[in-house]
């Protein structure tokens, strides 16, 4: 598997699952960005093709205790806490609002790190069900940043811009 590849593949779970432990949106695609250059560089070390999302998260969770490591050691004008870190815009509210027929699966695989296989295994449900889910809760969790916090969707139907929302900015 090349390195475009495993981004495509694996962008938004490893996206999700950083987020998920630093809480603040730009630190987080800092953090993203330092590990598929890793994975870029060092993918010729893995020897085994089936380890590769174990080999991934390990990366990731590695890149996420650098990040949390080079804070500790700067200056800090303010303490850090729960009210002054940034975090996303609504996002835990709109996984927690989901159905729990789309809620499960997220949590499972995007904040809890396990396979669309293996997240399936779990509930019980095909490959396919589990995959049409998750695919399902992308699209309402788009369609609430959009309306809520006036994201913007590009020509990839990502989310992009900044938030602009009155749930949270007040």
């Amino acid at each position: 598997m090349d390195s475009e590849e495993i981004y495509q593949k694996y962008y938004s779970t490893l996206f999700f699952f950083i987020l998920k432990r630093v809480k603040d949106e730009v630190a987080t695609k800092d953090i993203l960005q330092t590990t598929f250059l890793k994975i870029h560089e060092k993918k010729y070390q893995l020897k085994d093709r089936s380890k590769l999302k174990g080999w991934l998260f390990q990366i990731t969770r590695n890149e996420i205790a650098n990040y949390f490591n080079s804070r500790d050691s700067q200056p800090v004008e303010e303490p850090i806490s729960e009210t002054n870190v940034e975090t996303p815009c609504c996002l835990d509210r709109f996984i927690d609002e989901l159905p729990k027929l789309y809620q499960t699966p997220v949590q499972l695989v995007y904040l809890e790190g396990k396979s669309q296989q293996e997240t399936a295994n779990l509930l019980g449900i095909s490959l396919a069900s589990t995959k049409g889910r998750i695919r399902r809760a992308k699209e309402i969790l788009k369609e609430r940043f959009r309306i809520c916090c006036k994201y913007q969707v590009n020509e990839k139907n990502q989310l992009v811009g900044k938030s602009d929302c009155e749930v949270c900015d007040n």
